[in-house]
């Protein structure tokens, strides 16, 4: 939250995601806060446990650091997404990336049950434009609500090509 009293999702984590990977460097401010949205389990690992795993357990720090790199270029993604697309392509390529799009494997095609709020925190805008955004994949079929949320592949496509 900013001092300005604005608020900003800018990432949704899963299971074996780090958080907080910042404190590594000894930085005195924390730039953000976690919160969870459904219910879940976190492993807290001090910065000397987090050093001596680095150094001492190369699988670890491979990990780590396949982790890091994908990390950034997902925010260097994020921040081309805001900067060059409008809301509604960005709403798209959040849906599409909730749902693991473009990874390994089948993708999902339900998304875990996020608010029209979250979804405008994630992507800067209100929660009018969202709803109004995913009105319309509605009624274009890219997107059905049953219980859940399901997200055709196809929206991703149509929305970039608009």
């Amino acid at each position: 939250m900013s001092s300005q009293g604005q608020q900003a999702v800018v990432a949704l984590l899963g299971p074996g995601d780090f958080f907080g990977e910042g404190c590594i460097t000894g930085a005195p401010v924390r730039m953000a806060t976690a919160t969870t949205i459904s219910l879940s389990s976190a492993l807290r690992i001090g910065k000397v446990a987090i050093a001596t795993l680095l150094h001492k357990n190369r699988r670890f720090s491979d990990h780590f650091v396949s982790y890091l790199i994908s990390h950034l270029c997902d925010v260097e993604e994020d921040l081309v997404d805001q900067l060059f697309n409008s809301s509604e392509r960005r709403l798209a390529r959040t849906l599409q990336r909730l749902t693991d799009y473009g990874k390994e494997g089948e993708p999902k095609t339900e998304i875990f049950r996020v608010s029209q709020e979250t979804l405008a925190e994630m992507i800067g805008t209100t929660r009018a434009r969202v709803n109004l955004f995913m009105n319309r994949f509605r009624k274009l079929g890219f997107i059905k609500y049953n219980g859940g949320l399901q997200v055709d592949s196809s929206l991703l496509k149509v929305v970039l090509h608009d």
